[in-house]
């Protein structure tokens, strides 16, 4: 199979059909062989409804259908676990996202040997309060990930080759940085198109300005993670043993000081009298806690199994 397109949605009902007609155009005029995987994300209005018509009118369409709603991340979690594309393209529901982009993602994916394209909305039809907030969030992601040639890491129009979705997880919210995951699973050709932003037609944004907060903590997230996810005793166990070295060496100087007046008849308040003794104390303790928890990662990291498990209550 040529291509797969996987489509995450929430309350999108109203654009589904023409979406799926302007997919299926493209590919009969290319002659691609493909199929779309639409992923219900717990819509509300009658959204699985209308992926049910589609799929008894169109055998490549596809649909899984999620309880609840559990974000983007999963969703498109569950459809890369399912492509069967030679070359994955991501796109959203909601019509601002041109199929016309697909045969240009797919020649840069197999003959120009690309593993990643993200699209670059260049001109945008969204207000200030949310293009200016994505400059910044862009901008720091960059200087973060150093992936210099990328101005928008959360495009939904993105085209893979098969494998890369196969060896990245995507879980949490880590949709936004995709490239990122794939930079850090070893795919280091990371290319970008210039792409077509529509106006939304219908409905209205499901992403709120908390969406940008969110963003930043996971890019902290996954930034510790790269360097140290797979050693996180690197990181704890060499703070813990420094905060403990530099406590035990303070305590030691401070009873062997105790000592030392004591057998020379000098008189001297109480240890447990003097601030140094607490901090001691403490920072032995801190360091303790930091190696202990260094460690209690490591044995985590090693075993957690249940990461990237949905409740889904129906596939087509």
């Amino acid at each position: 199979m040529d291509i797969s397109v996987i489509v995450p949605l929430y309350n999108e009902a109203e654009s589904l059909p023409e979406l799926t007609a302007w997919i299926e155009r493209v590919m009969k005029e290319h002659g691609y062989t493909y199929e779309v995987i639409f992923i219900n994300d717990g819509s509300t209005d009658n959204s699985w409804e209308i992926i049910e018509e589609l799929q008894k009118k169109n055998s490549n369409v596809h649909g899984i259908k999620f309880r609840r709603n559990y974000g983007k991340s999963p969703a498109l979690y569950c459809g890369f676990e399912r492509a069967q594309g030679n070359v994955v393209i991501t796109m959203d529901a909601d019509l601002q996202d041109s199929p016309d982009e697909i045969p240009i993602l797919y020649k840069m994916i197999t003959e120009d040997g690309y593993d990643l394209v993200s699209g670059y909305k260049q001109k945008r039809y969204d207000p200030l309060t949310k293009t200016i907030p994505t400059k910044l969030f862009n901008a720091t992601a960059r200087k973060v990930s150093g992936i210099k040639n990328l101005h928008d890491f959360n495009c939904g129009l993105k085209a893979y080759k098969n494998e890369v979705i196969k060896s990245i997880e995507v879980y949490g919210d880590m949709h936004r940085y995709i490239p990122y995951l794939a930079k850090n699973a070893g795919y280091s050709k990371i290319g970008e198109l210039v792409v077509h932003h529509q106006a939304r037609k219908y409905g209205k944004s499901k992403f709120g300005i908390s969406r940008f907060f969110h963003g930043y903590l996971d890019l902290m997230s996954l930034w510790f993670l790269s360097k140290f996810g797979y050693r996180p005793m690197h990181i704890f166990g060499l703070w813990g043993t420094l905060m403990f070295f530099i406590g035990f060496v303070a305590a030691i100087i401070l009873g062997a000081g105790k000592l030392y007046a004591l057998s020379n008849g000098i008189a001297q308040r109480l240890v447990t009298d003097s601030p140094y003794f607490y901090i001691s104390l403490t920072m032995m303790i801190l360091g303790t806690q930091l190696f202990l928890t260094g460690f209690l990662a490591e044995l985590i990291s090693r075993t957690s199994q249940e990461r990237n498990k949905y409740n889904i209550a129906k596939e087509i």
